[in-house]
Order: structure tokens, then sequence, then C-alpha cells
């Protein structure tokens, strides 16, 4: 399994809505950083995705233009875009941003180590 077998697991099994389905893929002290905090250990983890699925239970998410841009025997990192879609109200609300992830080689196979997600940059007027 390679590296970008594991994300595209994740990006994939994130749909279902059951963290149990991503313990697999995210290393036990995983650190995520999202817009509203950071999130140490698969507790908190779990907890950010599940409060997130609460507020936006009809959300899709999904990855695009994917950059791997290191790749070695213990570890991988690459940069892509974010998007989702969600119901909410009956409106369909719709975002994006930028994302990094780190993955570490181990035992178990490639699992993510580290994720930051943030908002695109704003551009100047």
């Amino acid at each position: 399994m390679q590296p970008s077998d594991t994300l595209s697991a994740y990006a994939a099994q994130i749909n279902l809505h059951d963290f149990d389905l991503l313990v697999p893929l995210i290393c036990e002290d995983a650190i995520f950083w999202f817009n509203d905090g950071s999130h140490t250990g698969l507790a908190q983890v779990r907890q950010a995705f599940e409060k997130t699925w609460q507020s936006f239970p009809l959300e899709a998410y999904w990855l695009e233009d994917l950059h791997w841009f290191a790749v070695g025997p213990a570890v991988a990192a690459c940069t892509y875009s974010f998007c989702w879609k969600a119901k909410i109200n009956g409106e369909v609300v719709a975002g994006g941003g930028r994302g990094t992830n780190v993955l570490r080689s181990g035992p178990g196979g490639w699992k993510i180590a580290h994720e930051h997600l943030s908002q695109f940059p704003q551009t100047p007027k």
C-alpha cells in the first residue's frame, strides 16, 4: 500500500460519516489542525469529525489537485484543495480550502499523522 492509497481510502470513507472506518487510517498520536482548533490524538480528532457531521449530516467531501511533494520510505506529504457540499435547512451550501497531510509508514501501513486544513487566502482587492 502506498501513501496515496491511504489518502484515497480516507477521502472515500470520510463521506460515510463513521469515524470507526477512519481509525485504521489515522495515527493514534495524530495532530489535526482545522479552522475551529487543534485536535491531538484519536479521541480529539474523533470529536472534531463527529461535531462536523452533526452540523452537516448530508455533507459530501472530496479532494482535488493532490500534489505529493515528499515521498520517502517512512514519511510522505502532500497538499491539495478540499471541497465540500451540504444541505442545511433545505439549502445547498458549499465551500472548500487547502489542505496538507503528512503520512507515516509503520507496522500498520501508511497512516495520517497530521492534517492541516485552512481557507484559501483572500485575494487582495
